[in-house]
């Protein structure tokens, strides 16, 4: 859903711009299909800046619901200087997801296109699958896709009947 800007990725400040990705559709419903929980983690600074309302994340949030069969969104409203637990690089949203839905983070897969969710997701004890993108980093990942609608066939291939969990979506991956 993430717009960008001077080559980096900026999540948008209202639904308008908002571009949804809709090859995301079709892998994430197989997902749910399989019986996987869907969850989005998203840090939006702009909270606490200001420069984006609750009213208007709100209104977001609401499309991507039902665009993505989405079972929860968990965000950050931190910036990076506020040192916050749930700001992702961190993994507080995942272990905050995990614990009300009743999640074993070690049979969990965190997909996305940045670095920061694969970080976030091996200090969770997750399995992080990232997308190929310019924003992947060099740090800690565990697979490298080359595309979202390799996902659901990986996670079959890694998951054993008694490896059922829940599958978190970075934002950025989800709409644009």
């Amino acid at each position: 859903m993430d717009r960008v800007e001077r080559d980096q990725p900026m999540p948008p400040l209202f639904l308008e711009q908002m571009e949804p990705k809709t090859e995301a559709i079709e892998p994430l419903r197989q997902l749910k299909a399989a019986g996987f929980l869907l969850i989005a983690t998203t840090n939006q600074p702009g909270l606490s800046h200001g420069s984006l309302s609750r009213r208007e994340l709100d209104r977001i949030h609401s499309v991507l619901r039902q665009m993505f069969c989405l079972d929860d969104i968990f965000i950050c409203p931190h910036d990076a200087n506020d040192c916050c637990p749930c700001r992702k690089p961190k993994p507080g949203l995942l272990i905050e997801a995990a614990f009300k839905w009743h999640v074993n983070r070690e049979r969990s897969f965190v997909i996305s296109n940045k670095w920061q969710d694969a970080e976030a997701a091996h200090n969770a004890g997750c399995t992080s699958l990232l997308i190929a993108s310019p924003w992947i980093g060099k740090g800690h990942r565990d697979i490298v896709l080359p595309k979202l609608a390799d996902v659901p066939g990986k996670i079959a291939q890694l998951q054993s009947p008694a490896r059922r969990g829940s599958v978190t979506a970075s934002h950025t991956l989800l709409p644009g």
